[in-house]
Order: C-alpha cells, then sequence, then structure tokens
C-alpha cells in the first residue's frame, strides 16, 4: 500500500470512526500537521491538471460618458492583476462589466425612462485604451486574464456584453458575448452572442458564461459535454443585494451537479452578501473573497489531484455520464405485467 492510499485509509478510518464527512475528517489531519501539506493528494503525474485561479469583485461603473471614471475602472483591475499574479495565480476572473457596466436610464435614448440604447454616449476610444493597457499587463505579468467589457460592433447593430480572454502574451485569445440576455438587455441594449467559448490553459480547460446565464443549467451541461474543467462565470449580481446569493446558490448546485470547478466573479456592491470566489466540484467554496463591498481578489487552487475532490472528479462525473450514455437499455424489463401494473402492490 503506497503512502498515499494509507493516509486515505487513515482519513476515511477517522470518518467512520466520529461520523464526519471525508473533508471534516482531512481538515482534522491538516490542522494536526499545523497546517502543512500532508499526503492527502496524489503523487504528481503527467495527467494531473493543477492551477492556480484568482477571482475579483470590482466596483462597476455606470456611466460610460465619465472618461476619469472608465480610467479609473482599468486602473483598479489593473491593480488587482498584480496581486493576482504575486499570490501565483495563472488566470484571474474580473466580473461582467468590468470595465464599464453602463445603466440602462443612463444610456436611455428617451428622457426619464428606459429606451433604445444611446450607444454614441460612450467614451469607446477611453474604453479601448484601458483594455490595451489590460492587455500589456496581462503580458508582462504571464497572467491569463478574463474580464467583463462591452464589445463595440459595426453601427447601426447593438454592441455585445462580453468577457474578453486575454492570453499570458497579451493577446485577445477569444471572446465571449452574452447568450442568454435579461429582457432589458435584450430589448434595449445588447445583441445577443450565438457560441460557446472554451480555452486550455497548463492543461485544464475553462469555459465562459455571463450576467444571468446562471439560471440556464443547459449552459453548464453543454460545458461539461465538452470537457470542460472550470466554468468562468461573471456577473454584476442581482439588485436588489439581497438577492444576489441566489445566484451564488445555483452556481454551487451547478458545479455539483456536473462535478467542476465554478468561478464566480460579481460586483462588489453585492460583495457583502455574495463575495466573489472558486466553487469546487463538490459545490463547496474552496476560496472566496471577504464579504465586503470593496474591491478584491482572492485565489484558489484547480487541483484534480486533491482527496477533497476525488469522489467528484473520479467518480460522480465519469458515472453521470456513463448513466447518460444508454448503458440502461440492455438492463430494461421488455415485458413484465408486474412492471407495468402500477396500481397495486
Amino acid at each position: 500500500m503506497t503512502a498515499n492510499k494509507r493516509f486515505k485509509s487513515r482519513v476515511r478510518a477517522r470518518a467512520a470512526k466520529t461520523g464526519e464527512s471525508y473533508t471534516a475528517a482531512l481538515r482534522h489531519f491538516r490542522a494536526a500537521s499545523g497546517g502543512a501539506e500532508v499526503s492527502d493528494q496524489r503523487t504528481t503525474t503527467a495527467g494531473r491538471k493543477h492551477i492556480r485561479v484568482a477571482v475579483a469583485q470590482t466596483t462597476l461603473v455606470e456611466d460610460p460618458r465619465d472618461a476619469g471614471r472608465l480610467r479609473a475602472a482599468g486602473e483598479q483591475v489593473r491593480k488587482l492583476m498584480r496581486e493576482a499574479a504575486r499570490d501565483g495565480a495563472r488566470l484571474v476572473l474580473f466580473p461582467e462589466g468590468a470595465m464599464c457596466a453602463p445603466n440602462k436610464r443612463i444610456v436611455s435614448s428617451l428622457p426619464d425612462e428606459v429606451g433604445p440604447a444611446d450607444w454614441s454616449r460612450f467614451a469607446w476610444d477611453v474604453l479601448r485604451e484601458e483594455l490595451s493597457a489590460v492587455a500589456e499587463l496581462a503580458g508582462e505579468l504571464r497572467l491569463w486574464t478574463v474580464l467583463g467589457s462591452v464589445h463595440r460592433l459595426t453601427p447601426p447593430n447593438r454592441p455585445h456584453n462580453s468577457l474578453y480572454v486575454i492570453s499570458d502574451r497579451g493577446e485577445v485569445a477569444g471572446r465571449y458575448d452574452e447568450r442568454l440576455l435579461s429582457k432589458t438587455k435584450v430589448t434595449y441594449m445588447y445583441a445577443p452572442g450565438t457560441a460557446t467559448v472554451t480555452f486550455d490553459v497548463d492543461g485544464v480547460r475553462f469555459g465562459c458564461l455571463l450576467g444571468m446565464e446562471v439560471h440556464y443549467p443547459e449552459l453548464f451541461a453543454a460545458y461539461e459535454q465538452q470537457g470542460v474543467d472550470c466554468v468562468l462565470f461573471a456577473t454584476t449580481g442581482s439588485t436588489p443585494a439581497e438577492q444576489s446569493p441566489t445566484f451564488a446558490t445555483e452556481a454551487q448546485g451547478l458545479a455539483a451537479v456536473n462535478g467542476m470547478w465554478v468561478a464566480f466573479a460579481g460586483s462588489a456592491a453585492v460583495g457583502s452578501a455574495t463575495p466573489s470566489g472558486l466553487l469546487g466540484p463538490d459545490g463547496t467554496w474552496s476560496a472566496r473573497c471577504e464579504p465586503s463591498t470593496a474591491a478584491a481578489v482572492v485565489v484558489g487552487e484547480i487541483d484534480d489531484g486533491a482527496a477533497e475532490v476525488e469522489i467528484a472528479v473520479r467518480y460522480a462525473r465519469p458515472w453521470r455520464r456513463e448513466a447518460r450514455s444508454g448503458l440502461y437499455e440492455e438492463h430494461r424489463v421488455v415485458a413484465d405485467p408486474r412492471s407495468e401494473a402500477r396500481s397495486r402492490f
């Protein structure tokens, strides 16, 4: 028996004896080791997936006409990028509209009511300058950076509500456009996107979702079928802020159901109720910002060799795939009166 197997046996034995969960028993052994790493992870192999991911919450700018605030948003993003890089992150996720989250009333072409957005009010040149500065820093830090921004199209087409994927070379490697928009967004503001977006960093596959798309389980399931390890979900959160935890609760369930990590990045405005963080494939928070309305970033790990995710990653997710593959067909009873009669014992 290897040292790793012996350690797992000890953890399971304690869990059986005390009635604790495996994770709770694991914490006991970690505490006993003074917080040091113990042999609760698999020996590193070529197939192991391991990466440090940062998730941010930022204060959002609602007025796209205000050049000063747009520049401040860019500075805020870059400050948090530097913090994430210092903590060893290879990728950082920012919220929806991290560069600007235009208020529907401010961009409305109608006075005193919500109407079709007038996108000529946006300081597009300033936005482009700030995005370029973010991309340049991403290359300097060797940090993959995923952040929310409005993406301008050719007039009269409406823009997309997007997530830019900026590589660690400082290049735009892709862009995800929100597909399932809110009623206000699709009626007055944005053109919906049409496609999923996936990309790989250090052998870990990521997929992007945005806005209110946490309400649609089929979008997460589609990424699971594409072999995604972690969904990057960016949102501004819900209004009022007290309702925002619903988004996080749904994200927890979808992480557990699909056996995937979910990075959850929201606005600092709802950070007291719903801090940004990283969810494990069992639906538990593995890293989370402190509850606060201040801009912040937290770094967590995606590690499919960690003991606490073994059941979710190695057993639950593969079994659910197999269960959906038609394996039950050969076991179905073709004809049996006792099976067909549903109104008697």
